[in-house]
C-alpha cells in the first residue's frame, strides 16, 4: 500500500514536507473504514489485510482502535468488524452540512409531483456517485436509490454528468490502469467509450436514459452549477419504464429535469454563459 497519498482531484505536488506532516496510521484507520463501507458487509481482519496489503496484527491493531472509539462494531460472532454508529454521526453531519440538500428540496418536490417519478440528487465522491437526496413517486413504487446509495460514476448518466466539467486529462489519470466493470451493455468499458460519453453529456446539457443502469429502467438526468459555473451536482427523475410516457422522454421530461436543474443552480447564484469549459 502506497503512503505516499495525494488527492487525486489536485493537480498540485506533495507538499514539500509532507513525510513530517503525513500521518501514516491515521491513512490506514481511514482507508480501513473505506474498505468496509465498500464492501458494504463486515469483513475479517484477514479480509482487510489482504485487501489493503497490510500484516493481519496491523489490521488487528487498527481495528482494536477504532472498534474502542466506536468508529467500528462487532458482529455478533465476533470475527468480523462494521462501521460504528460513530462513523455514522460523522456521514450524517456531512449531509446535513451540504447547504444544497436544502436549496434543492422544493425544487425537487416539485419536479416529483409534476412528473409522477422519484426524483434525486447526487454529487461525485471521488469515482462513485453519492445520492444525497430522494422524493419518492406517490404512485407506490420505491426507487432503490436512497440517501446514502452509491453506484460508480463511469456506469451512471449523473456520473458522466458530474465527469463533464473535468478536463480529459484529469478523468484519464482518474482512470489510469483501472477496470470499469460493466452493469449493463450500454456501460463504458474502456477510458475512450467513458471519455466519449461524458463529452456527449457536456455537449448536450442532459442525458435520457434507457436501461443503462438497469434493464427495463429509465432515467433523465442533469447537472447543478454553482455560481462559479462549476458542475457541483446532478439531478435525475428515474423509475421503471412503466412510470413514463416513453413518447415523451426527449420532450416533456427533458425539459422537466433541465428547467429544475437551472432553478437549483440559480437558488446557487449561477447565472448563464457561466459554464466553466473543462480544459
Amino acid at each position: 500500500m502506497a503512503e505516499q497519498f495525494q488527492d487525486e482531484e489536485e493537480d498540485e505536488p506533495l507538499h514539500k514536507n509532507h513525510q513530517a506532516y503525513f500521518v501514516p496510521g491515521l491513512h490506514r484507520g481511514l482507508l480501513v473504514m473505506e474498505t468496509i463501507a465498500a464492501e458494504r458487509r463486515p469483513l475479517t481482519v484477514t479480509e482487510i489485510a489482504t485487501r489493503l496489503n497490510l500484516t493481519r496484527s496491523a489490521v488487528f491493531r487498527i481495528a482494536y482502535t477504532l472498534r474502542q472509539t466506536r468508529f467500528l462494531e462487532m458482529t455478533p460472532d465476533s470475527k468480523a468488524f462494521a462501521l460504528g454508529p460513530r462513523v455514522l454521526n460523522i456521514g450524517f453531519a456531512y449531509l446535513a452540512s451540504r447547504d444544497i440538500i436544502e436549496i434543492a428540496q422544493p425544487d425537487l418536490e416539485r419536479l416529483r409531483d409534476e412528473t409522477s417519478v422519484s426524483t434525486h440528487l447526487a454529487i461525485r465522491d471521488d469515482l462513485e456517485v453519492l445520492y444525497l437526496s430522494c422524493f419518492q413517486s406517490r404512485s407506490g413504487f420505491l426507487s432503490n436509490m436512497n440517501v446514502g446509495a452509491r453506484l460508480p460514476a463511469h456506469v451512471t448518466p449523473m456520473g458522466w454528468l458530474l465527469l463533464s466539467n473535468l478536463p480529459a486529462r484529469k478523468i484519464t489519470r482518474m482512470y489510469d490502469g483501472r477496470p470499469l466493470p460493466a452493469v449493463s451493455p450500454h456501460t463504458p468499458t474502456d477510458l475512450p467509450t467513458l471519455l466519449r460519453r461524458v463529452a456527449d453529456a457536456a455537449a448536450h446539457g442532459h442525458v435520457v436514459s434507457r436501461g443503462f443502469v438497469e434493464h427495463g429502467g429509465c432515467s433523465i438526468s442533469a447537472p447543478v452549477y454553482d455560481r462559479s459555473g462549476e458542475v457541483v451536482a446532478a439531478i435525475d427523475i428515474s423509475g421503471p419504464d412503466s412510470m413514463f410516457d416513453l413518447d415523451q422522454l426527449d420532450t416533456r421530461y427533458v425539459d422537466a429535469v433541465v428547467t429544475t436543474a437551472h432553478q437549483i443552480s440559480r437558488r446557487l447564484g449561477y447565472s448563464p454563459g457561466q459554464v466553466l469549459s473543462p480544459g
